[in-house]
């Protein structure tokens, strides 16, 4: 089976941004970068869409965060550039450009670390993928969420364009699995995942933004263990148009896990759906919304709550109308609906979420091939299996058959009739594999693993050597002259200001 790739400037038939690439004057570009390779270097900082630096409510009182802003209102025009920030080392490289480690200068009070990500816009140009460096600028300036990277600050220096985020001690998913026994999470680790990516990829959706891009390797853990999506190069932006729903009859359960969910203060996006355009303001159900809604017998959720007061209208912002022809994702993720090439919407979220579930407990991805082209042969025509894997009581055999359930409605190959097609999140958050998860205390639960509590175990065991070794081998004694002698760094301690 042939797959035709589509041209990376991405043409969307929704309502995305068009940007315009402009040409690029290299015959050709290395992929190394440097700063230091132009002798004269221009420096220009952006408030991009004025993304909000200053406002930021889930980073409130966060050292990092509070350090940021007290140096921005240090300056003259609230601009950061690089000159504020030290490189101390690169830790990842993507299809876009290089990510680094940095501290800020000049500010001993706030030792803290953030991630660096630094793009060669001439490079992409000639690469005709600027326009995905833009798009993820874009939408970063957009995030606020405890699951999302936080944007706190961008600037361009000479053809590079800078973004400065968080940093994740933790590495990502991936790193992690690779590090449990058998290379794979428990139940109980996976839901815990499973729950925080879940409300990462609702929040997207209510901005409007279908991900696109979902995959171990771009969930990292931040240091106290919860985790944040990143790399929103490969996104979707698109309108959504939020809307009331009749529910089905709700059960006890259902209406506890309502409380649970609905009793707390509304997130930003909730507002920002509303209010992204004019024709957000309409609520009332369309001929199209009544066809979903039918049951078996042809009746619409009006017409089953009719006469009784025992049916609540649910609130949905799922960008449904989105629509993309464009060949993008990792292979071994991609929906049967991106290979087909006849459009995708955020449907596509869905499938990836469940083919994340299933790697993180079974170690490895449901369809993939010997090679790329048969892996997606496999999606579009293999039927779900999963491996028997041992399990150590009833109620880990319970909690396994109720996620093998989810896996299995959210890797139907036909999106129409996908989990969370209709009404996204709301529906796969009251599956009984997450019954009993409180949605809105969620960031109350203890992680996994906690990589800042992990750094303290080394760094006391560490400490504990360094005692050993001290008391066992004394310093050599220094002669006369070398006391007296001014000490020099030797070449290779030599610090540099930026790599």
């Amino acid at each position: 089976m042939a797959i035709k790739h589509k041209d990376e400037s991405d043409h969307e038939t929704s309502s995305c941004s068009s940007i315009t690439v402009p040409e690029s004057g290299h015959s050709w570009i290395g992929s190394n970068m440097s700063f230091g390779s132009r002798s004269s270097v221009s420096v220009s900082s952006t408030s991009f869409g004025d993304y909000n630096n200053i406002h930021k409510p889930h980073k409130a009182n966060q050292v990092a965060w509070e350090a940021m802003k007290k140096l921005r209102g240090l300056q003259q025009n609230g601009q950061l550039g690089l000159d504020h920030f030290r490189l101390v080392r690169r830790v990842g490289s993507g299809d876009i450009g290089n990510v680094y480690v940095c501290q800020l200068r000049n500010n001993p009070a706030a030792d803290c670390l953030y991630a660096m990500k630094v793009v060669d816009k001439e490079a992409l140009a000639f690469r005709n993928k600027l326009q995905r460096a833009e798009m993820e600028k874009e939408i970063l300036c957009m995030l606020d969420h405890p699951f999302l990277p936080t944007l706190y600050a961008n600037f361009e220096v000479s053809h590079y364009s800078c973004l400065v985020m968080e940093f994740c001690p933790g590495g990502d998913l991936h790193s992690v699995r690779q590090r449990q026994p058998g290379k794979r999470f428990s139940v109980a680790s996976a839901k815990f995942y499973a729950a925080e990516t879940l409300l990462a990829l609702e929040y997207l959706h209510m901005m409007g933004i279908v991900y696109r891009d979902l995959k171990p390797e771009n969930v990292l853990v931040r240091d106290e263990g919860h985790i944040m999506l990143s790399d929103f190069d490969l996104s979707l932006k698109c309108e959504v148009v939020p809307k009331l729903v009749q529910s089905s009859k709700p059960s006890v359960e259902a209406i506890a896990n309502c409380v649970t969910t609905c009793g707390s203060t509304p997130m930003q996006p909730v507002l920002s759906c509303f209010s992204a355009s004019s024709n957000k303001k309409k609520v009332a159900t369309t001929n199209d919304d009544k066809e979903d809604n039918e049951d078996d017998n042809g009746n619409t959720g009006d017409d089953q709550a009719c006469g009784n007061g025992e049916f609540d209208k649910e609130f949905v912002a799922e960008p449904i109308n989105a629509r993309s022809k464009s060949f993008v994702g990792t292979h071994e993720y991609l929906a049967p609906e991106v290979i087909s090439g006849l459009g995708h919407g955020s449907a596509v979220d869905w499938w990836t979420f469940g083919v994340f579930l299933y790697e993180m407990l079974y170690g490895k991805t449901p369809f993939k091939g010997e090679t790329n082209e048969k892996t997606l042969v496999n999606i579009l025509k293999k039927p779900l299996t999963f491996p028997g894997i041992n399990v150590s009581s009833s109620r880990d055999l319970e909690e396994m058959i109720k996620v093998q359930d989810l896996i299995s409605k959210l890797l139907v190959k036909n999106p129409k009739k996908r989990i969370g097609s209709l009404k996204g999140a709301l529906e796969i958050k009251r599956h009984e594999f997450f019954k009993g998860v409180n949605w809105a205390l969620i960031r109350s639960v203890k992680p996994p693993e906690v990589p800042r509590d992990q750094q303290k175990i080394k760094m006391a065991m560490m400490n504990k050597k360094k005692i050993i070794t001290t008391a066992t081998s004394l310093p050599k004694k220094l002669s006369k002259k070398e006391r007296e002698d001014t000490y020099q760094i030797p070449n290779h301690q030599q610090h540099f200001d930026y790599f």
